[in-house]
């Protein structure tokens, strides 16, 4: 019996309800990911990626349909308890970083644990862990102005890591990088991959990247094809 650790039925997300302008982004969206799998969701410019990245992450809520997320209903769920999901359970990889200006490197990677309410040393020792899994224990006392782009982005997939997530989810993780440095941080996901068991979630419109996992979702118009060729 397969693992699905993402189910989603039906899934439509609507802006403006009930107005005039009322918009429909994703029109009935099913899509299942089994635990350990690697896939890419590639897409245009407008296709509903980011709608459907917030509703997997927990960010948003579907209109209607229904997600259940390692077998949390997340129809269900409180804010809290999404809050606590979106701590423990997903592990989030953005284009521009999103770290903490003036806490150092190793700090940023702390972050998630001090919300998930871990002890200080075991907090450290977690993040130093992590920072030597993606190559940067030498820069863990520099702020994120002292850093470059690849740099970055491995403190940050080391920070996703932090509360040992089942998911980790990625969104254009190489867009601001040139191809040398994204090569680096596609190969940490597959590491994780691989020898971790994690389950990724690339989001991306570069479908040479999207060829790398192990199944390609292609979005269109707020509708999902399991078939890397609709685009091609």
């Amino acid at each position: 019996m397969s693992d699905i650790i993402i189910d989603m039925r039906d899934i439509v997300k609507r802006f403006y309800i009930g107005q005039p302008n009322e918009l429909e982004i994703l029109h009935g969206i099913t899509l299942k990911v089994e635990r350990g799998e690697f896939i890419a969701i590639v897409g245009a410019s407008g296709s509903g990626k980011s709608t459907l990245m917030n509703i997997i992450g927990a960010l948003d809520r579907a209109t209607e349909g229904s997600y259940t997320i390692d077998n949390i209903v997340i129809e269900e769920a409180q804010d809290r308890e999404l809050s606590m999901i979106r701590n423990s359970k997903i592990g989030f990889v953005f284009q521009n970083f999103n770290l903490i200006p003036r806490s150092n490197a190793l700090k940023n990677v702390e972050l998630p644990m001090m919300y998930g309410g871990y002890p200080k040393k075991q907090r450290m020792e977690r993040a130093k862990e992590l920072m030597a899994m993606v190559g940067m224990d030498d820069r863990m006392d520099h702020l994120p102005n002292e850093l470059s782009g690849g740099q970055k982005q491995r403190v940050a997939i080391a920070r996703s890591m932090a509360n040992n997530p089942a998911i980790i989810l990625a969104d254009e993780p190489t867009g601001a990088l040139d191809s040398k440095t994204g090569r680096m941080v596609m190969d940490i996901f597959h590491q994780l991959n691989q020898e971790q068991g994690k389950t990724i979630v690339l989001i991306t419109h570069n479908r040479e990247l999207a060829s790398e996992t192990n199944r390609i979702i292609t979005m269109v118009d707020g509708l999902v094809f399991d078939n890397p060729e609709v685009l091609a």
